[in-house]
């Protein structure tokens, strides 16, 4: 039976809630010519980690940040604020960069969970940071044991511990949803608000000093020494520019060869505590199943659940537009999927639902790195995953943009060039079709049954043509 979707908003339930709390103090468009040290084009985590990270480098360091909407206000307002790092990503990690350079990753990113925890209660932003864990579980048949792949890669890197695998009954106790199976548990995750999480950013950039520069939409980028950023209002000079667009990147001449653009899209229902602790889910926990085009799904302190659809893409993807803000029928398969996972919840309104761009990757990790000119530095290509990764991003670009040789600045995200996609008129509908396949195929098997060969085929063409996309 179909489900009706919510109407759409112009802002995603989490910014609507964190502004309602703490709209903050005005940061109103650039008017003028000014000049900086380092100007940064990008108010969401990487380019406001950038920041932050740049004056912790140097708390004197003059730094100008440009934000098209509110700073937020894109995919870092409207994801679904999983916290975590790399550690489900073991396998294609080993694939693409070795054991060595893998390990250091982990590392590296696997600490920005219990950082990012302890710098909101250093700097006292409630973002409803809840550190309990990540629970992957099997939501049909065809998706018992796909873990076993990441058990084996963390058992030849020693790091297994990092890892446990539960029973159907033990996936139950945390989360009783009737079409759960078996499941694998990663221990250091966590969640957060994300607009939340966003907010408290910029109110502690601009403590620190950080010029913010909200409504600035860049209309021209100058290459060169110094970069020069034009907007409508004025423009910025600076010695040092940081790229932190995210999917607004992927066309820009530079950087189109190695991103493409999907959709996500989100539903949140009215508070209901008393159905959660019905079905156990009183722990906190992060939940997603084993789809290629994922269910990830959260709780709220005030008893909601949020639950998202990763890889639906509206068209050609040749362009953002509206449609990623929110379509009407993504957003009611969404809030179809979370019914049929939580029938419990049928009588629970659907408060508000909503979508996003996401920069997809080749590797499906993001990547780093300076421009031929040597002042443009860039972090782009999170593939979904960027509320813990960008928090390690921010302290890449800061190393990058302060030309410092260090560990941040040789990890492989930085040394590696990443995966190119297929030029036009390749690109465009191919990606369409494949994403499509991907999708058919992951709800063929969640109604029961199994997907014909030839979509079975088209969706695992990623994977033939080595991109760390879709179903191996």
């Amino acid at each position: 039976m179909p489900v009706d979707g919510p109407p759409p908003a112009e802002r995603s339930w989490w910014m609507q809630e964190s502004l309602g709390a703490d709209p903050g103090e005005p940061c109103p468009p650039l008017a003028g010519d000014i000049e900086a040290d380092v100007v940064i084009l990008g108010g969401g985590y990487t380019g406001m980690w950038t920041a932050h990270f740049l004056k912790e480098r140097d708390p004197g360091i003059d730094v100008v940040l440009l934000e098209q909407d509110i700073c937020g206000g894109g995919p870092s307002g409207r994801n679904g604020g999983f916290l975590d790092g790399w550690w489900g990503h073991i396998a294609d990690m080993r694939t693409t960069y070795g054991d060595a350079d893998t390990l250091e990753l982990l590392m590296a990113a696997g600490r920005s969970p219990s950082e990012i925890g302890a710098w909101c209660e250093r700097h006292e932003v409630d973002a409803w940071f809840t550190h309990r864990g990540d629970l992957a579980a099997a939501s049909n048949a065809y998706q018992e044991g796909r873990w076993q792949g990441t058990l084996d890669e963390a058992r030849t890197l020693g790091v297994q511990d990092e890892f446990e695998v539960l029973s159907p009954e033990q996936v139950r106790q945390r989360c009783a949803s009737p079409l759960f199976g078996g499941g694998m548990f990663i221990r250091d995750a966590a969640t957060v608000q994300p607009a939340r999480l966003a907010r408290g950013l910029r109110r502690v950039l601009l403590e620190q000093g950080v010029r913010i520069y909200e409504q600035t939409p860049v209309r021209r980028f100058g290459f060169g020494r110094p970069a020069v950023a034009e907007t409508a209002g004025g423009a910025v000079r600076a010695g040092e520019a940081v790229i932190g667009l995210g999917a607004s990147a992927t066309w820009w001449k530079a950087f189109h060869p190695y991103l493409t653009v999907r959709g996500s899209y989100m539903v949140i229902t009215a508070p209901a505590p008393e159905k959660l602790e019905e079905i156990n889910w009183t722990g906190g926990e992060a939940v997603r199943n084993m789809r290629s085009s994922l269910h990830y799904l959260r709780t709220t302190p005030d008893g909601r659940i949020a639950f998202g659809c990763g890889g639906l893409q509206p068209g050609l993807a040749r362009r953002i537009d509206e449609r990623y803000a929110y379509e009407e029928g993504f957003v009611r398969k969404t809030a179809g999927d979370l019914l049929r996972m939580f029938p419990s919840f049928r009588d629970v309104p659907i408060e508000a639902g909503w979508g996003g761009p996401i920069n997809v990757a080749g590797f499906n990790l993001p990547f780093f790195g300076t421009l031929p000119s040597g002042n443009v530095h860039y972090g782009l290509g999170y593939t979904g995953n960027g509320v813990g990764p960008s928090h390690l991003g921010g302290k890449i670009l800061a190393a990058l943009a302060t030309h410092a040789d260090d560990g941040f600045t040789r990890l492989a995200v930085v040394t590696r060039e990443p995966k190119r996609f297929p030029p036009e008129p390749i690109r465009s509908p191919g990606v369409l079709i494949v994403n499509e396949a991907i999708r058919r195929k992951d709800d063929r098997e969640d109604a029961g049954g199994r997907a014909d060969p030839i979509t079975r085929f088209v969706a695992r063409i990623p994977r033939r043509l080595g991109y760390n996309l879709g179903p191996r």
